[in-house]
């Protein structure tokens, strides 16, 4: 696979999950420098209240919607909350949703990112308790 194809498979089971779960604060792939060949899938949304439960669905959804294959390109699955600092940073820096936004070289996180595909980065709207 390419890493053209990488993003787009990626930004179809994004739009797939948000439309089933709910919107994506954050949805992205990060390749960082100190693994230059797999990538991590920064996950936020509002609607993720158990991490483990989310992780299981996630991890489904990628074996079937994207094959198994695809889990040997990812490094891990890193979940933000959607009001984290660095989250809201990148939303008013990149703002988009069900696309790809490519960023080299920089910096999120606190970590050096080699490769980006910013996938879905817009502002969520606060939790309301039931």
């Amino acid at each position: 696979m390419t890493t053209s194809e990488f993003p787009i498979k990626f930004a179809k089971l994004e739009a797939s999950v948000a439309a089933s779960k709910g919107a994506f604060s954050l949805f992205a792939l990060f390749l960082r420098e100190d693994v230059p060949d797999r990538w991590d899938l920064i996950v936020s949304a509002p609607w993720i209240t158990d991490q483990k439960a989310a992780l299981s669905y996630l991890l489904d959804r990628i074996k079937t919607e994207l094959g198994p294959a695809e889990l040997t390109n990812l490094s891990r699955i890193v979940f933000v909350e959607p009001d984290d600092v660095a989250v809201q940073n990148l939303n008013r820096a990149i703002s988009i949703e069900h696309g790809s936004v490519e960023v080299k070289d920089s910096n999120f996180f606190g970590l050096p990112i080699k490769h980006a595909f910013i996938i879905t980065s817009k502002r969520s709207e606060p939790r309301v308790p039931k």
